[in-house]
């Protein structure tokens, strides 16, 4: 006696639901503030993080500065905006501008 039918369930359901439903975007997305948009389809975002001390408990901030795409020079300086990490673009950039 098998256990098993031999008869396959439908799967149509199961393909027509993952076409359905896009991919998610890769990459970490961070925020943070404009700092320079000297540069020509590039700006510098600095993004603040805040952690605690692994020995003390004190809470310490730590900032980083970003380079990143800005198709078009949309961004002034001052704005908060979100930027997702991507192919490498060039040198330093590896990220590009969310919103």
């Amino acid at each position: 006696m098998a256990i098993f039918s031999k008869t396959p369930k439908s799967t149509e359901k199961k393909t027509a639901d993952k076409a359905a439903v896009a991919p998610a975007p890769k990459g970490r997305v961070l925020k943070g503030i404009v700092a320079s948009t000297k540069m020509k389809d590039t700006i510098v975002v600095v993004v603040t993080r805040r952690f605690k001390h692994e020995r003390y408990g004190k809470f310490l901030s730590a900032r980083k500065r970003y380079k990143a795409h800005d198709e078009g020079n949309k961004c002034a300086e001052g704005d908060q905006v979100e930027i997702r990490e991507c192919r490498p673009i060039s040198k330093d950039k590896r990220f590009t501008v969310v919103r």
